[in-house]
């Protein structure tokens, strides 16, 4: 394909660009496939959300569905074979983009159930289970940066497990991520394991914390706070990857890094810009910079591909301002530990709620199949 379009920019430039999305349509289909040749897309990352549409449209999954129901299988155990079939399928579609890339990318990630969020040893255990089930090197398994969540991380990198940290909000969340997962990789290196296998990233949200943070603004209602409408969440981000450089040029990093260690990718999650004003690339070009992952909706990766401006690096010039933009914030009374609180809380909750719906649809599906 071309190398000038915008998605192939922004790949030149050092972002890996995974789609937030999966489907076994698009598997079974080619789609997925063609989104690599003519995406960039070199990832994909899946929730409860996205695999409760999934099932809820098509007939992709009647087969699989109807065998699960004569087997008299619960609706848990039905819920973990569909997507994790799903996720190897894909995974599988990935692996010359993983051998190509050294296994930085062509990664698939899964999530554990959501209600473990604030169980540590459920999480580790379902990780595990996940891990074992997929049977994919090229697999990562989602598990939210919530207090509980920390030993879960260092335990599943522990154990050579590759991990996607979800539900980052707060730069001092991330930076308790980052300690987790070096840790967990010098708890690898103490058992053997090679650590050049081992892979993570730190999700970090970015378009929820404008919603949250220009609802508070409107409610002050100045021109002052106007003007700092829609620039928290980019703000936050940039303020996180220069975190990400800090942490990463420690002497523990270091010495990790030389032992054949990965640093842990910094990935922008929640990039389908909410407020309709705002330009549909935003989140896009303005953390556009080497060594992240922005994994974007599909209707966000058609508007980067037709018409996303990259201008290079967006994110380390502009350190300085970032951090004006939340003393600003705070100096109208809004406090960035109480969003970025709020924003876990109800991140823990939105994806409970879809994996509740992703319960019933397919309960739904192994009555209609009996």
């Amino acid at each position: 394909m071309t190398d000038t379009t915008p998605t192939s920019t922004l790949s030149q430039l050092g972002v890996s660009i995974w789609l937030d999305d999966l489907s076994r349509e698009r598997i079974t289909t080619g789609g997925l496939k063609k989104l690599i040749d003519e995406r960039n897309v070199v990832g994909v990352t899946t929730n409860p959300t996205i695999f409760a549409a999934a099932l809820a449209k098509g007939e992709a999954y009647d087969a699989q569905v109807a065998t699960l129901a004569a087997k008299g299988t619960s609706v848990t155990d039905a819920v973990f074979a569909i997507t994790t079939d799903d996720v190897r399928a894909a995974s599988d579609v990935f692996a010359p983009v993983y051998e190509a890339s050294d296994g930085m990318d062509g990664r698939v990630s899964i999530e554990v159930e959501p209600g473990l969020a604030h169980d540590t040893a459920g999480t580790i255990a379902e990780a595990k289970r996940l891990w074992e089930t997929v049977g994919r090197p090229n697999a990562m398994i989602k598990i939210p940066g919530t207090a509980e969540g920390l030993e879960a991380i260092t335990e599943a990198i522990g154990a050579g497990i590759s991990v996607n940290v979800t539900l980052i909000f707060s730069l001092q969340r991330h930076r308790e991520v980052i300690h987790a997962y070096l840790a967990g990789l010098e708890k690898a290196q103490a058992a053997g394991i090679d650590l050049s296998t081992i892979r993570s990233v730190a999700s970090f949200f970015v378009s929820r914390v404008d919603t949250e943070v220009d609802k508070r603004l409107d409610a002050i209602g100045t021109e002052e706070a106007a003007a700092l409408r829609s620039k928290a969440g980019i703000a936050n981000a940039r303020l996180a990857y220069r975190l990400f450089e800090e942490e990463f040029a420690t002497d523990r990093a270091t010495a990790l890094l030389d032992a054949g260690a990965h640093v842990q990718r910094p990935l922008w999650a929640s990039t389908g810009v909410k407020d309709p004003n705002l330009p549909d690339t935003l989140y896009v070009t303005e953390l556009a910079v080497d060594g992240t992952v922005n994994t974007m909706p599909e209707k966000t990766l058609e508007a980067t591909f037709d018409h996303a401006e990259v201008h290079g690096d967006a994110v380390r010039p502009n350190y300085d301002d970032a951090q004006s933009v939340l003393e600003r914030l705070e100096a109208l009374g809004i406090s960035y530990d109480e969003v970025t609180a709020l924003l876990e809380k109800e991140g823990v909750e939105k994806f409970i709620v879809s994996w509740n719906e992703l319960l019933d649809t397919v309960t739904a599906a192994l009555e209609a199949a009996k």
